[in-house]
């Protein structure tokens, strides 16, 4: 029997939740320093209220699974959603299968789960991996619709000379080499992994005014980095996570950052997810697409087995050998006004463009929160 409780003031820097995510099919985005930080600086900061959803092993018992969502409201709509916030590109219930699969069979627990989800006016999740839980068993869906999109990941290999190799087009590594070169005669250039705070932060405030420039909205959103909430919060995962689950990449030139990326350890695998470059100094030498192969070496060094690219159809991940995989998604009516924004926004082209606007939809992934680089052409523009 389960005991099903809202608990949003739920401690994500606690010992059982760390011992629940270890052995939980969770995924990065649901790690305890990032979930910690997340509703820290943007949940509790205004932009939605906390809605945590603990199921444990009877009353007070162990901890056996973790639904971290959150409310909000766009105008008069009221929604409940995963606690994703526009930086989370994989959602998942925190818990192992096995359990989860126990969870989802008990109709005490499955009912006092939707209950806790109550009021809304609509039920949205999306970023659902093909290999996630089977979350809309648990709230009563019949079935995950397409996002139009996939994830990447490209494999890593034992060496890094065989991952240039093997997944490299023969040209592209001739064209990186003379790149490499080039950028060798302008000063003295070093890549490294950050490992203390006066460097993170170094890397984060050249990070901000590339992206800024980059990515001002005069041509899509604006970079989430711009606003402080989103800023702080970047900088505190790669801060608390430095030396372990969090990895600030940086190119140097004479001491100066030149591109920077962040990216989450998870299982042997790095999830990249925010980067930028000096694009006006340095799109010639095809910064941004150096960086991706200095951070597969850097994984393939420390026995990564992949490097995760996240959500995003952009053609430079599959030139760095990235394989695609689809992304689903998952709606539920709490109402009529629920259902007609669901259905309008399905059916109608406009407002699905306006959806993704106003409520942040999953659709295709904005560039102001995620790393861009298009290293197709010579004068490479690459950037977040």
């Amino acid at each position: 029997m389960f005991e099903v409780t809202a608990e949003d003031s739920f401690d994500f820097r606690s010992k059982e939740y760390a011992e629940l995510f270890a052995s939980s099919a969770a995924t990065a985005f649901q790690h305890p320093i990032w979930l910690s930080q997340l509703y820290e600086r943007i949940v509790r900061q205004g932009a939605a209220t906390p809605l945590v959803i603990v199921v444990r092993n009877g009353a007070g018992g162990k901890l056996a699974m973790v639904l971290p969502l959150v409310r909000r409201r766009y105008t008069l709509l009221k929604v409940v959603e995963f606690a994703d916030m526009r930086v989370s590109d994989y959602v998942s219930p925190v818990a192992d299968e096995e359990t989860f699969a126990r969870i989802v069979a008990d109709s005490r627990a499955v009912a006092a789960i939707r209950r806790h989800l109550k009021p809304y006016d609509l039920l949205r999740i999306g970023k659902l991996a093909d290999r996630s839980l089977a979350i809309e068993r648990l709230l009563g869906i019949d079935k995950r619709e397409s996002m139009g999109m996939s994830a990447y990941s490209s494999k890593l290999e034992p060496t890094f000379a065989a991952w240039r190799e093997h997944q490299l087009d023969q040209s592209y590594r001739k064209e990186l080499d003379k790149k490499s070169r080039q950028l060798g005669r302008i000063g003295e250039a070093r890549f490294a992994c950050a490992d203390n705070v006066a460097a993170i932060r170094t890397t984060f405030d050249a990070l901000k005014v590339y992206r800024g420039k980059r990515f001002d909205g005069s041509n899509g959103p604006a970079d989430l980095l711009q606003l402080p909430s989103y800023f702080d919060f970047y900088l505190a995962v790669a801060t608390e996570g430095c030396g372990g689950f969090a990895r600030t990449y940086t190119f140097w030139m004479n001491d100066r950052a030149i591109a920077g990326a962040l990216g989450l350890e998870h299982r042997g695998s790095l999830l990249v997810i925010l980067g930028g470059f000096d694009e006006a100094g340095y799109r010639k030498q095809s910064i941004g697409s150096l960086m991706f192969e200095q951070i597969a070496r850097d994984c393939i060094e420390r026995g990564d087995h992949s490097l995760d690219f996240t959500i995003g159809d952009e053609p430079y991940k599959r030139i760095f050998g990235g394989r695609p995989s689809p992304m689903w998604q998952i709606f539920r009516a709490g109402s009529p006004l629920g259902l007609a924004a669901h259905l309008t926004v399905e059916k109608l082209p406009a407002a699905k463009a306006l959806a993704r606007r106003v409520l942040g939809s999953h659709g295709k992934k904005a560039a102001a929160g995620h790393v861009v680089t298009s290293p197709a052409s010579t004068d490479e523009v690459a950037g977040p």
